[in-house]
C-alpha cells in the first residue's frame, strides 16, 4: 500500500479497489460472511481526528478479499492536502485494523 491515491476536491470518484490479505502468509482474508464489513476511516495525515468513515462494499462474495469504495457523501469536501485511511474488518464485533494505511494526495479543482 505504498501508493499514493491522488483525488480531486469535492470529487466522489474513482473507485478504490482493495485486496485485503494476511501479510505474513499473503492468503487472502475471507469476507464471505454476512456479519463482516470493511470500511476505511478518513482523516488528515498526521492527526487522529476521523473526518469521514467510508463503508466498503464486497466485489463478488467477500471469500476473494476484494472490496471497493468510492468518496460519496462529500468525502472529499476537504481542504486540499495529505490525507490517511485506516482501513478496519469487522467480523461480527472482533475488529481487526490493518497495519498499513491508504495515502491520499487530495488537490483543488480547477
Amino acid at each position: 500500500m505504498a501508493d499514493v491515491i491522488r483525488v480531486i476536491v469535492g470529487d466522489e470518484l474513482p473507485l478504490i479497489q482493495l485486496a485485503l490479505t494476511n501479510e505474513d502468509t499473503g492468503a487472502v482474508i475471507d469476507l464471505s460472511a454476512g456479519t463482516t464489513s470493511v470500511s476505511v476511516k478518513f482523516y488528515l495525515a498526521a492527526t487522529t481526528t476521523v473526518l469521514s468513515t467510508i463503508s466498503c462494499s464486497k466485489v463478488t462474495d467477500g471469500s476473494d478479499g476484494l472490496v471497493n469504495f468510492n468518496f460519496a457523501g462529500g468525502v472529499l469536501d476537504v481542504d486540499a492536502g495529505a490525507y490517511e485511511g485506516e482501513i478496519e474488518i469487522d467480523f461480527n464485533g472482533s475488529v481487526h485494523t490493518v497495519y498499513e494505511v491508504l495515502r491520499f494526495r487530495v488537490r483543488a479543482g480547477v
